[in-house]
């Protein structure tokens, strides 16, 4: 017997293109980061201060990629380049106020259409469903070699 793995394809591929969070240029219709800025935020957030070469290894871009990435976010006023904490050659970006405010408001949107998409599942199939995501992404960031600081899951209320 075959394992079903066709349809975790098949629907990984329709949540790909589900746009509630990523519409107009990579935002939510009310967003107000880009998906890269949103994502590059979120991990010098939770990572702290990073480089252009710690970053294109978190992300597995090339530097290029990620200069231009961190020049955008610069004029946005989102990060600031600043020296490494710990004394190293490179200099770091870390996220700023205006940053931090951005990357809560846009995260607090996400999780409003989610409420908006999930308000009739029990809290137990959320907090389940979450820990099948983590799973699955856990699985696909050991594989590449790139794995996301995380946070404990947190029980539900």
């Amino acid at each position: 017997m075959a394992r079903p793995t066709h349809e975790v394809e098949y629907e990984q591929m329709m949540l790909s293109r589900h746009t509630f969070m990523h519409q107009r240029g990579g935002r939510r219709k009310d967003g107000a980061l880009e998906r890269s800025a949103y994502i590059l935020l979120s991990r010098i957030h939770v990572e702290g201060p990073m480089s252009i070469g710690e970053l294109s290894e978190a992300f597995g871009l090339d530097s290029s990629t990620l200069n231009r990435q961190t020049a955008a976010a610069m004029r946005s006023g989102l990060v600031e380049r600043i020296p490494d904490p710990e004394g190293g050659m490179a200099r770091k970006f870390r996220i700023t106020a205006k940053g931090e405010r951005m990357l809560d408001e846009e995260r607090e949107g996400i999780i409003r259409a989610l409420d908006q998409i999930l308000v009739g599942w029990p809290d137990e199939d959320i907090a389940a469903f979450a820990s099948y995501l983590r799973r699955f992404n856990t699985d696909i960031e050991r594989l590449g070699g790139r794995p996301w600081p995380r946070s404990e899951p947190s029980s539900p209320a």
